[in-house]
């Protein structure tokens, strides 16, 4: 026990000035590399990206700089454009709910889904676009409007598309949430509560549809359950046996042709 506390207090001495060396070093680097920082000449400065107007004298023509910034702008907001300002919202729930009634699991599959939906919705809303683009893209690009113009052209048969599919009772759910003055007429309606509303009414159309062709489905696996119960075969899942009568129910009663008709002429 003497000779490890000897051997301690021998070795303190020499732990310290290992230490105080060791500080020494690093406030010695610390110093040189401030000279050398200080002495290094001076990093240009990035060269400066400014944003101007071509042609300022000339009303209502900006620069082809801001018209790409838009352009980017607008087609970042095309999903949301896409699912909420069309009829794709109300066909791609109708066909997904098609698809779990029929109990085919991913049979469409995601892909043939939205890609039948998409197509659909470019066949609606072909006309409200050739509207939009004849009213007013054309004559913003021919100059012979401004850009406000052309929005708010651009606007009204958009507008008119999702107010006939709009029910009043949104509507005014809508207003009364944003507490704005009774409308006298639609077009007073601001462009902020008319999209929630007709994706409120979007939303519940789809599933009275679904409602709708859920029940022959529905009522074919009970019929199913309840034979399978009657014979006593509990272990045999249902499923197994409803589905390829369900298959043949929809193939009979050319289902497709029925159900895509029916979604398609819902927006007449």
């Amino acid at each position: 026990m003497k000779n490890d506390t000897r051997w301690n207090l021998a070795a303190k001495p020499t732990f310290m000035k290992k230490s105080g060396l060791l500080v020494l070093l690093i406030v010695f680097g610390i110093l040189v590399m401030s000279t050398v920082c200080s002495a290094a000449p001076p990093v240009a400065a990035a060269p400066l990206i400014s944003l101007g107007l071509d042609d300022a004298g000339s009303s209502g023509k900006v620069s082809v700089v801001l018209q790409i910034f838009m352009l980017m702008t607008v087609l970042s907001l095309a999903p949301a454009i896409l699912i909420l300002l069309t009829s794709f919202t109300r066909i791609v729930i109708v066909l997904s709910l098609l698809r779990k009634a029929l109990g085919t699991m991913q049979s469409p599959p995601n892909q043939i889904i939205i890609g039948l939906s998409l197509f659909l919705t470019i066949f609606i809303m072909t006309p409200v676009w050739q509207s939009v683009y004849s009213d007013a893209l054309k004559p913003y690009f021919d100059e012979q409007m401004t850009s406000e113009q052309a929005f708010e052209t651009a606007a009204k048969p958009i507008r008119e598309f999702m107010i006939k599919q709009t029910r009043e009772k949104d509507l005014a759910l809508f207003v009364n949430i944003a507490k704005l003055k009774r409308p006298g007429n639609i077009d007073d309606v601001p462009i902020t509560v008319i999209i929630p509303s007709f994706v409120i009414s979007e939303l519940k159309t789809a599933f009275q549809i679904g409602m709708l062709l859920y029940v022959p489905f529905l009522i074919v696996d009970m019929v199913v359950a309840s034979v399978l119960l009657s014979m006593g075969m509990m272990m045999l899942p249902p499923v197994m046996i409803s589905l390829p009568f369900k298959l043949m129910l929809f193939v009979l009663a050319d289902g497709w042709y029925l159900i895509v008709g029916s979604v398609v002429k819902s927006f007449g």
